[in-house]
């Protein structure tokens, strides 16, 4: 299910310029090939660096732009200014470029040879203006883009470019994605719905809306064969006691599964979302099977909320290979004593990639929709730093809020908890978490993930175009609100980039 990030290109574009001779050229295209062969071999790139000719014409540039539009397995261009590129050549290539770009502020020597330095060394390492002049004219159109500064040998410099190459993979995830939802969103809510025109206008994924009666007809097409073979899975994986070894509810959870799967991948589909109201025809609701899926790679929202789904399966490809997981989540509960905390889980639909131990398979009363006792994956989420991010429309833009978060044990057992959950303190602190969760007007779903941090998000969030709102260890409430103020201020006057 999970796309190999490796199949993937990012293209290393140095720019220069004729005056400096064919010589000089030579060597810039000689250091450009190392640089790029050396951060193709970085561990912390997941995908494919790969060098391009030098570019010294706005023919060129212009050309190699538009190849890198038309090429699927280009997700984004790295811009780099070996020496001084006058920047009026850039403007016909970057104005009709599609793909993501980042601006890497770097030179091909870490010291300078003091002893030695001559005009012939002067005029060939020229990045510190050359990246200047560049800055100005994409900073003059309004581009959007990372600036990444440092030697590019550096760990810290490599780790930068890693990041934003998962944000690239994420925004390439997301002009392809298709969404299903099964049935609507749950009645009368609102942050669940939204404007899926312009998520699709803005984020590139569709959003589409089939009758559960689809899936259903798709699962009564597996033989009890198939649906048996996938209960003794489940027996395999996980433990199951007597009390929770319910034949029946299994092999309806199981049904559901083989069905989800079959209708995802026959429509090829990333992401899904299924409603508790909406369940005509199916026995339980969906909890195991939702789970498992989501480990595989899926995006999933509950009551419909498929901008939620969207961007689990977006972050998830965005995590490809990093240790931690990703889930969907919700703000359940809180803990008000002590240091206030909260408890996040849902009904049922928590993956089980976030999983500190072996899950147990458990069936419990659902007490909410009226259908038969459903099957889920039960455990404890382990502790360390996380964050949780909510995608919200707010009418005239989509809002990024992303809370960097602590993740720690509860502080007593939970034997009587019959659902997965994690248990976190928020950052700064949940007062003043919550209350700019709230301002902002985060959602109560959201996608949490022990693999990425806030600098990713702000990455994705940057190229995407979206307002990234940060609830870290440094907001303060006052200039917290009167952030959101010049943020709607701005959108409403339309100010921003491209």
């Amino acid at each position: 299910m999970m796309k190999n990030l490796q199949e993937l290109e990012l293209w290393f574009v140095t720019g220069s310029q004729h005056l400096y001779g064919a010589e000089a050229l030579a060597k810039v295209a000689a250091h450009a090939q190392t640089v790029a062969a050396s951060l193709d071999a970085e561990g912390a790139i997941p995908v494919r660096v790969v060098f391009k000719p030098v570019m010294t014409t706005a023919e060129e540039i212009r050309g190699l732009c538009r190849e890198a539009n038309a090429t699927p397995k280009c997700i984004g261009l790295i811009l780099w200014m070996h020496t001084f590129s006058p920047a009026k050549m850039w403007i016909a290539g970057l104005t009709s470029l599609t793909k993501p770009f980042l601006h890497l502020h770097t030179q091909f020597n870490r010291e300078l040879p003091w002893s030695t330095i001559d005009m012939d060394f002067m005029n060939l390492n020229q990045a510190a203006h050359g990246d200047r002049e560049f800055g100005h004219i994409t900073a003059r159109l309004g581009l959007r883009r990372k600036v990444v500064v440092g030697f590019w040998q550096d760990p810290a410099t490599v780790l930068e470019i890693g990041t934003w190459s998962r944000a690239a993979a994420g925004w390439y995830e997301s002009q392809n994605l298709k969404v299903v939802r099964f049935g609507d969103n749950m009645r009368d809510v609102s942050v669940t719905d939204g404007d899926k025109v312009a998520a699709e206008t803005q984020l590139g994924y569709s959003v589409n809306t089939y009758g559960v009666g689809d899936l259903v007809a798709r699962m009564n097409q597996f033989s009890d064969a198939e649906v048996a073979k996938l209960v003794e899975e489940y027996r395999a994986a996980y433990t199951i006691t007597e009390k929770h070894n319910q034949v029946d509810s299994l092999k309806v959870a199981a049904k559901i599964e083989l069905g989800l799967r079959a209708f995802l991948e026959e429509g090829g589909f990333g992401a899904y979302t299924d409603n508790f109201q909406d369940l005509f025809g199916l026995d339980q609701l969906p909890g195991i099977a939702s789970q498992r899926l989501m480990a595989e790679g899926y995006g999933f929202g509950g009551e419909g909320d498929w901008k939620t789904s969207a961007l689990v399966r977006i972050m998830k490809v965005m995590a490809q290979g990093l240790e931690g997981g990703t889930s969907f989540m919700e703000d359940y509960t809180y803990d008000l004593s002590g240091s206030p905390k909260v408890l996040g889980s849902h009904m049922l639909e928590i993956c089980p990639t976030i999983a500190a131990a072996r899950p147990s398979v458990e069936v419990h009363p659902l007490g909410i929709g009226g259908k038969a006792d459903p099957v889920r994956l039960v455990f404890t989420a382990p502790s360390g730093p996380a964050v949780v991010a909510s995608l919200v429309d707010m009418g005239n833009r989509f809002r990024m809020i992303v809370n960097e978060i602590d993740v720690i044990q509860p502080d007593e057992p939970l034997p009587n908890l019959p659902v997965a959950c994690a248990v976190w303190l928020p950052k700064p602190s949940l007062k003043v978490a919550a209350a700019a969760w709230i301002y902002a007007g985060g959602a109560h779903h959201t996608s949490f993930s022990q693999s990425l941090t806030m600098e990713h998000l702000a990455d994705f969030s940057e190229i995407a175009g979206v307002e990234l709102i940060a609830i870290d260890a440094d907001t303060r409430l006052r200039e917290f609100r009167q952030q959101l103020r010049w943020e709607q201020t701005a959108y409403s006057l339309n100010i921003g980039q491209r």
